[in-house]
């Protein structure tokens, strides 16, 4: 399929037009459709070895929304105006490990990888673990590597959303641990394999931002 100009400047100009929207129009909603397609770029999204070591929870009850607002002090005006608020969770460090139940069940039943194959990618995972990143034994690390994993599937679902004429506000200003607690009392977050990687607001734009502001291409890109 031939990529014309015109296709490409409708891209840049979505990537123009997405900011970190501070708050919503609450009278405007995303319609069904619409949040799924962008949910389906976060599902569709690349991930290290293929793991996928993320789950997207959709927040729409307004009592659960306000539970988590007094620990969110980077979603105060988001978290009652976005029309859909998604928390994106991450595999704890147990799951991550090469010979987790999660990582070989995730070869044999998702990947539908032959044995031999799923023995060889899991020796290959595990030398990645161990000696190529240095993972292993560091659950913190461990912990940011998935989450790391994360924000390709949040950079996707921003994007696609900036297409369609969606807004939205990637949040990490939030205390992970307050947060996890009310998830798990929930009963919306299984702390046994799960931790919170960040947030992200969708809605439609309530005020008009400021000019978009970066650095030029020659500070940032470097050919060699």
């Amino acid at each position: 399929m031939e990529i014309t100009a015109a296709v490409k400047k409708e891209i840049i100009a979505a990537y123009e037009f997405r900011h970190a929207t501070k708050e919503f129009d609450s009278s405007r909603k995303i319609s069904g459709e619409d949040f799924q397609f962008i949910l389906e770029t976060g599902r569709l999204s690349p991930s290290s070895f293929g793991f996928e070591p993320w789950k997207f929870v959709v927040v729409q009850n307004p009592d659960i929304r306000e539970k988590l607002r007094p620990f969110a002090w980077g979603a105060q005006k988001q978290l009652p105006t976005a029309s859909h608020f998604v928390l994106i969770l991450s595999r704890l460090p147990k799951d991550l490990t090469a010979g987790s139940d999660y990582i070989q069940g995730f070869m044999k039943d998702v990947q539908n990888l032959p044995p031999e194959v799923a023995e060889g990618k899991s020796k290959m995972y595990d030398t990645f673990l161990t000696t190529d990143f240095g993972l292993a034994g560091n659950d913190r690390a461990l912990f940011e590597w998935g989450a790391r994993q994360t924000y390709l599937a949040l950079g996707n679902m921003m994007t696609a959303a900036a297409q369609i004429g969606i807004d939205s506000c990637p949040i990490e200003g939030f205390d992970k641990l307050k947060i996890e607690e009310i998830l798990a009392a929930e009963g919306i977050m299984d702390p046994e394999h799960f931790g919170i990687a960040c947030m992200v607001a969708f809605g439609y734009r309530l005020n008009e931002p400021r000019g978009k502001t970066r650095r030029s291409a020659d500070q940032v890109i470097q050919w060699v």
